[in-house]
């Protein structure tokens, strides 16, 4: 069995993260019912004693207080080895250079210690998850330089980042500096890159909120689903963004589910960046979940599977605000969970593949996975994760919001007065994103001209 370790970062990464440890105890707990700890357990959880406590894979770093002390007052506490937890009082000012330079060099040993630790209690070690948001100063900073030092200690290990993007309309006026630099670093180092948008979130929590507002018959939702959560994983009560962690939280759900449960066809993590990623700087992918609620009536019959299918391929469903059908694939992965045969899955790829502009030297990119334990309180459900061109719009709206900001020299005394700071560090980053968005250009100029596979030469015999 392979084991991977969650490392959290920043108010974002940390409340995400612990969604994610509250509904994956509720998973297992739904699957285990005399509560042994057992092989699946042990992918991301380990046992510390006789009387079979478990304490997470984890590595949680902030550096304000708030939410990790909330965490260890609330019903994860006894889950964490304070040893786990890598805390300051200041917070990093919304200022990506204080979260990489400063708070980067003042806690680089402890947190290379705590990632050994975590990396030593594995059998074997097989995949880093950082959890991080992109707008703030300790996510996007401090983030990246720990994303820098699992390179540098374990190049080996695959290292998966889910980045929280800001919107346009964010409060951190900063937002788009921290943005751009820590693109840079997630392009350099990380192997695969998850980008969320807040505004996605918001759109769907919104909509779930409107319908199950609307008073239609077969409307209501079921609060303890796994999708909008009853209660939050920091603190018992429920907080204004657990209904969009809990998006973020399902999705790093769906993704490790063949880690931690038995499937007909389980993905090994290794395989997503093997698979999905043909160059390497292009590692962003869209990911896009169903279903997004479970509904409270019983009666009313849950969506047909082919349409689960569909639905992973509709706006609606994305977490990024974006338009793959009209952009060019790379590869594409279906991570599919619960009742579902390898003959739902190749009708649906069938179905789908005429729909799906594929670049032409990958017409076959399809990676798929079959984990059988579905979701708590779903009878099954899809994630999808594509590597598409479709990203370039986003990046090209954040390069906009940065050069705003850039041309009038706005707030960069306060990057440029932190010690390890340089102005080039600015127009580094920008030419990075740059040179990516560029990257995309190319790819997408190739979609008009897509040939039809050549006839394969037969060999005379």
């Amino acid at each position: 069995m392979t084991q991977s370790v969650v490392v959290q970062v920043g108010q974002c990464g940390n409340q995400v993260g612990c969604r994610f440890w509250d509904l994956a105890l509720r998973e297992h707990s739904h699957v285990n019912k005399k509560g042994i700890y057992d092989e699946a357990l042990s992918s991301f959880f380990r046992n510390v004693d006789s009387r079979l406590m478990s304490s997470l894979q984890a590595v949680l770093v902030d550096m304000e207080e708030g939410v990790v002390n909330e965490i260890l007052q609330g019903p994860l506490r006894e889950l964490f080895d304070s040893t786990q937890l890598i805390t300051d009082v200041s917070g990093s000012g919304n200022n990506w250079a204080v979260g990489h330079w400063t708070y980067g060099s003042a806690y680089r040993e402890q947190i290379v210690d705590q990632l050994r630790r975590a990396a030593e209690h594995c059998d074997c070690l097989q995949c880093f998850f950082l959890i991080h948001s992109m707008g703030g100063g300790t996510g996007s900073g401090l983030g990246t330089c720990v994303l820098k030092l699992l390179e540098e200690e374990f190049p080996e290990v695959c290292r998966i980042v889910t980045s929280v993007y800001p919107s346009a309309e964010d409060d951190v006026v900063t937002s788009p500096y921290n943005s751009v630099l820590a693109m840079r670093e997630l392009t350099e180092h990380a192997d695969c890159v998850l980008p969320v948008e807040n505004q996605s979130l918001v759109d769907i929590v919104n909509k779930i909120k409107h319908m199950s507002h609307s008073g239609k018959p077969g409307s209501v939702i079921k609060k303890d689903s796994a999708i909008i959560s009853g209660q939050g994983g920091v603190s018992g009560a429920e907080k204004p963004f657990d209904a969009m962690n809990n998006i973020v939280a399902n999705l790093l759900l769906n993704i490790t589910s063949s880690a931690r449960f038995e499937g007909s066809l389980n993905m090994d993590l290794n395989e997503i960046a093997m698979n999905l990623v043909p160059f390497p700087r292009l590692h962003y992918l869209v990911p896009s979940l169903t279903p997004l609620y479970t509904l409270a009536d019983v009666n009313i019959p849950t969506r047909r599977l082919d349409q689960m299918f569909t639905d992973a391929f509709s706006k609606d469903h994305q977490l990024i605000r974006a338009d793959p059908k009209h952009s060019l694939y790379l590869a594409c992965a279906l991570m599919v969970r619960g009742n579902v045969q390898v003959s739902d899955l190749r009708r649906n790829i069938e179905r789908l593949k005429p729909m799906l502009p594929f670049v032409s030297w990958n017409q076959e990119g399809w990676k798929t996975g079959l984990c059988s334990v579905p979701p708590v309180g779903h009878s099954h459900s899809l994630l999808a994760l594509a590597n598409n061109t479709c990203v370039k719009p986003t990046f090209m709206e954040l390069r906009d919001r940065f050069t705003k900001l850039y041309r009038k020299k706005a707030h960069m005394h306060h990057y440029l007065h932190v010690d390890g700071m340089e102005q080039g560090c600015f127009m580094e980053a920008l030419s990075s994103l740059s040179s990516l968005i560029e990257e995309y250009s190319q790819l997408d100029a190739t979609k008009d001209r897509l040939m039809p596979d050549a006839a394969r030469l037969n060999i005379a015999t």
